[in-house]
């Protein structure tokens, strides 16, 4: 039998990083860095990816990595998710990372573990696991093409591109022109990425395999991410009722927002069993088609649902722009396109069971 509760590593690791995220990631904090045009904290991910080495999480020890899990990966996520902190970890420590792991390409690996490059894979965060998404034309040696949608470009070192000729090459952001893209998540910028002639690209490997293992490792570590931001939602709003009084007494004690409460609390439980059992899935290698598929179908709605409850009941002060309940709504609502809509993880699973639509 799996055993998804949270070990004593876990929980070591979790704390260390909320300390961190605590003290470096205020929400005010967060809040003006997306009123300028460099939303990303580098500070921040430099004391995450370098001094605490989460960058390499996933990489081998023998590369300069942790050595760790999804698992922990996982962890991670949550306490991210909880803060929406503006760093590449997902397109970097995740996606990068398990589109190079694929393809074997052990120096780049080293890099992304040592926290002096940020690698993303140009694929755009919409595209589901297991679905085509489109390639630059290799044309006489030279890229071309435009890429849209995607996450984190902007602060990239490295762009892993796929291509049409099968390949997944290793482009130099400084070689490619990234123009910003509006983005509802002003935590999680999106960039187009125009390659006009691109020469000399490092060809890493195969792309397909590459980007379904990279996108499906994604998905399921996204549910984290959204655990952790339904997670704040259901806390913040229980503090909130219980200090807020109407009528000379507590909010949170009228029968009506008990009810709401409750059901919001039993969502928020089972999309943890949900997340970490995609995590173990990723960890182990076993059923994790089906795991990722289920933890994605029910994260994206639980996730929203407890930030529209969270603004809703936080009433007039939800709906200023100085209270951060509106970067948590932003986040659940652009995470539940991400990697996937819940509708389409849905008709997945069904094939992945043999249950046909009727």
């Amino acid at each position: 039998m799996t055993d998804l509760l949270y070990s004593e590593e876990e929980e070591a690791l979790r704390a260390a990083v909320r300390d961190l995220l605590t003290d470096h990631c205020a929400p005010a904090g967060v809040i003006a860095r997306t009123e300028t045009d460099a939303p990303h904290d580098m500070p921040l991910w430099k004391s995450l990816a370098g001094g605490m080495g989460l960058a390499g999480l996933l990489v081998p020890e023998e590369l300069g990595g942790q050595g760790a899990g999804h698992r922990e990966a996982a962890v991670v996520l949550e306490e991210l998710g909880r803060a929406v902190a503006p760093v590449p970890y997902l397109s970097s420590a995740v996606v990068a990372t398990e589109a190079l792991l694929e393809c074997g390409a052990d120096d780049l690996l080293t890099e992304l573990a040592s926290a002096t490059t940020i690698g993303v894979l140009a694929v755009g965060l919409h595209t589901a696991p297991g679905v085509g998404c489109p390639a630059v034309r290799v044309e006489d040696g030279a890229l071309h093409g435009e890429l849209t949608g995607i996450a984190d470009a902007a602060i990239a070192d490295v762009l892993l591109v796929p291509a049409d000729d099968g390949g997944l090459y290793a482009v130099p952001a400084s070689a490619a022109t990234i123009t910003p893209q509006v983005s509802l998540d002003l935590t999680r910028p999106l960039a187009r990425v125009t390659l006009d002639g691109v020469r000399g690209a490092r060809r890493l490997g195969d792309a397909a395999p590459a980007v379904r293992r990279a996108l499906r490792a994604a998905a399921g570590l996204l549910a984290s991410e959204q655990l952790g931001v339904a997670d704040w939602a259901l806390t913040e709003t229980v503090r909130y009722l219980k200090e807020r009084k109407q009528f000379n007494r507590p909010v949170g004690g009228f029968q009506a927002l008990k009810h709401r409460l409750a059901q919001l609390w039993l969502e928020v439980v089972h999309l943890r069993a949900a997340a970490r059992a995609a995590a173990d899935a990723l960890a182990c290698g076993e059923d994790t088609d089906v795991s990722v598929a289920v933890a994605q179908a029910y994260a994206a709605p639980v996730a929203v649902h407890a930030t529209e409850e969270a603004l809703q009941l936080h009433g007039g002060l939800g709906m200023t722009w100085e209270h951060p309940v509106h970067l948590y709504l932003k986040r659940a609502k652009a995470d539940s396109i991400a990697y996937g809509t819940a509708g389409a993880h849905r008709s997945a699973l069904a094939e992945l069971v043999d249950l046909q639509a009727p």
